[in-house]
Parts: structure tokens; sequence; C-alpha cells
């Protein structure tokens, strides 16, 4: 695609799909990190497409992968140039979503966004500031960023699923109490999981959850 996101996709061909989810993955990852993931759920959400783009910037931590932004505290980047990344995959993302949804054939209200980590900080960040509305966001071991401006700056608000996992060292879950009180307030129909015995990884109870989520967002069921 012209923006320069490396996309891969499985499902149907272009245009025979009646959905489509988008997964948004982690630092330091690539895009076959949560693609494994339609192998698995396939068989529960036919007619489904699934894509994943590789985040627009070399991980500074992983040589082999990618990163949306910088992380100061992981990386030793200045807040400054996280700011920047993030800004600039913000724009990135968009379009990579706009041409996909063009070359797909569809449309956004027949879109997920799925993230972990920071994947699902794009994924919160992106999907309220889209003109039109997405099916739902799903969102992994994540965190809100800029939860004071969301009110002012959401113009869509989708339904939320966020999931954490109790033992996650990477990202506190004390986060997601956090998210889902600014997302609330802000006007958003929010749902959360906790992953017991989980540390900063998807464990099947809340990949179950997450598909029961997309299926009646989707109406699939």
């Amino acid at each position: 695609m012209s923006d320069g996101l490396d996309g891969a996709r499985r499902g149907p061909k272009a245009g025979d799909a009646k959905q489509v989810v988008v997964f948004l993955h982690g630092y330091g990852a690539d895009r076959g990190d949560l693609l494994g993931l339609a192998d698995t759920l396939m068989p529960q959400m036919p007619e489904t497409v699934f894509v994943a783009p590789n985040a627009p910037e070399k991980s500074r931590a992983n040589p082999f992968g990618f990163q949306w932004m910088p992380v100061p505290w992981m990386d030793g980047s200045s807040p400054e140039a996280a700011a920047d990344s993030m800004e600039s995959s913000v724009v990135r993302l968009n379009v990579y979503l706009d041409q996909m949804l063009d070359e797909e054939r569809l449309v956004a209200a027949r879109m997920i966004l799925f993230g972990f980590s920071q994947g699902t900080m794009m994924a919160l960040h992106v999907a309220p500031r889209r003109a039109q509305q997405v099916a739902g966001v799903v969102g992994f071991s994540g965190l809100l960023l800029e939860p004071d401006h969301l009110v002012d700056e959401a113009v869509s608000k989708p339904p939320i699923l966020l999931l954490h996992g109790d033992q996650d060292n990477m990202v506190p879950p004390d986060n997601l109490p956090v998210a889902v009180e600014a997302l609330q307030s802000a006007g958003f129909e929010v749902f959360s999981h906790i992953m017991k015995g989980t540390a900063h990884g998807i464990a099947p109870d809340g990949l179950s959850v997450a598909l029961a989520f997309m299926r009646e967002r989707l109406d699939l069921d």
C-alpha cells in the first residue's frame, strides 16, 4: 500500500469477505504475531478476512520487529520522539485502514480493530477519532493514551472490550480500570475481562471472550 505499511491477510479473496478483523501488534513484534490467531477464529467467523500491518518503525528493542512508537522507559528515547512517532503512526494507520477497506470492498461498520499491548494503545486512540464508526475494538494488555483528550476529540463511540492478565508485569493490569472509567465517562460502552494467572499475553479464556464480543458486534450469532 502507498502508505508504506506492510500488511498481510488471511481469508476470502478481496471483495468476497463480509467483515474484517484488523490485528495491531505490540511493541517489538510484527504482523505475524497476531495473524496466527486467524486460524483459531476463522471457523467461528465465516466470511471474515483477517489483516495485519507491520507498524511503520523498526523496533529499537528488537531489530527483527516493529514499533508504533518508541517507549522512553524501555529504549531510552525522549517523550518528544515518542509523541512524534505516535502522531505519524496514527496518520499512516488511518491511511492503511482506508485503503484496506476500499480494496476489500467493506465499510467501517464491518471492521473490528483488535490490538495487543502497544497495538491496543493505537486502536483505542484511532477508533474514536475516525468519522465512520467501526463495529468494535478489542484491546488486550494495553492502556488508554491521552484520556484527558478523549471527550473533546472523540467523533465516534464504538463498543470496546478490554482484557488484561492479572499477572502482567509489562503493562500493569491497573491500567484496565483506569481506561474503563475514562472511556465510560466519555460515553463509550465498555466491557472488560481479567485473565486470571496470565502475564503479558492472550489466554484462551480471553480469546473466547473476544470471539463472543466480535461475533455479537458483527451480527454473526
